[in-house]
């Protein structure tokens, strides 16, 4: 029982966006501001680091001014600050720990630190609370993984990409297409023009694995665009978008019901980037329509990176009793593990 309202700040800089938010009660949004720095990488066709993280440190001070603002709150109304300690780019990891420390020191406030991924699952309890045993699908451009849950903050990973993850084959097959930065949204919308008429390959790495492999499937995209070039043959973008993401949209849906079905889950959460994608969103929709299971997919504004999802995964660590302290530092490679 929650004696008075409990006010998480959240900050999220991972790579390139610079989000704060506050959350009330582990479960509602009272401020979410995110600042994209997308135009800016725009013309690199992906991020660079040292941009990203010259923005982060340009745009921090506003965040926050933006998020107390909204949220009509004082330092010292916040309980916690929490902040992604990884995984993601080191550099702008720091610009938002570094600024956590300074905010938790000058306020003295508890500081806790929150793996990415934890974020972008405790995205979905900001739509409904979650059930357990539940299964969490996670596809990002950095992540492709099942995680089971048996309680709150337990992490087990059951299957994970093995080289490039769903998001990123997306944008390395729309930098084949000639479709700008970031590739996703666009491969997604140019599929829906055409029809999967090209024979790609599916990854399903032996019976019973939970694993993921998109580079194959990558390379056949490549290669068949450039045999049918060497013969003369001009394929439709369209219908390589639509073949492409119908390849990936099988073996995500294929292996994440194969899992609720062997983990008798209650629920399955949607999280990552690419969970924003309409294709798998549809997908998933049909797949569990007539299932007993509760299929939950966050809104587009909390798939993408933001720091709702920081503050939500904090404030349940926060609970627990998890307290980071000064030393806190960046960790590009940070593992989502059990509790």
């Amino acid at each position: 029982m929650i004696d008075k309202d409990q006010y998480i700040l959240g900050i999220e800089t991972s790579c390139d966006e610079t989000a704060a938010a506050i959350i009330k009660n582990g479960r509602e949004i009272v401020a979410n501001v995110v600042s994209s720095q997308i135009d800016s990488h725009k013309r690199f066709g992906g991020v660079v680091p040292e941009i990203a993280s010259r923005h982060h440190v340009e745009q921090l001070t506003i965040v926050f001014e933006e998020t107390m603002n909204k949220a009509n709150l004082q330092f010292q109304d916040l309980d916690a600050v929490a902040v992604t300690e990884g995984p993601g780019l080191v550099g702008a990891l720091l610009t938002g720990i570094n600024a956590a420390k300074a905010l938790a020191f000058s306020h003295g406030l508890p500081l806790v630190g929150v793996h990415h991924i934890a974020g972008h699952i405790y995205a979905n309890r900001l739509v409904t609370e979650m059930k357990f045993p539940l299964l969490a699908l996670v596809v990002s451009g950095g992540h492709t993984e099942l995680v089971y849950m048996k309680e709150h903050a337990s992490f087990e990973v059951i299957g994970e990409t093995l080289d490039d993850a769903a998001g990123e084959a997306y944008d390395k097959v729309a930098r084949t297409l000639g479709l700008p930065y970031p590739g996703g949204p666009h491969i997604d919308k140019l599929a829906h023009e055409g029809q999967p008429s090209i024979d790609l390959p599916r990854a399903w790495l032996g019976e019973g694995s939970f694993d993921f492999s998109f580079s194959g499937l990558k390379s056949a995209v490549i290669n068949t665009l450039h045999n049918a070039k060497q013969k003369g043959i001009e394929l439709e973008p369209k219908d390589i978008a639509a073949s492409f993401q119908q390849s990936v949209i099988d073996v995500l849906v294929g292996k994440t019901a194969q899992a609720v079905d062997k983990y008798e889950v209650k629920q399955l959460l949607v999280a990552g980037g690419v969970a924003a994608n309409k294709g798998l969103r549809t997908a998933l929709n049909n797949k569990f329509a007539n299932s007993d299971l509760e299929l939950v997919i966050p809104p587009l504004s909390l798939c993408t990176d933001n720091a709702a999802m920081i503050a939500a995964a904090g404030s349940v660590l926060f609970e627990k009793g998890k307290r980071s302290d000064l030393s806190l530092n960046a960790n590009p490679g940070l593992e989502l593990l059990p509790s």
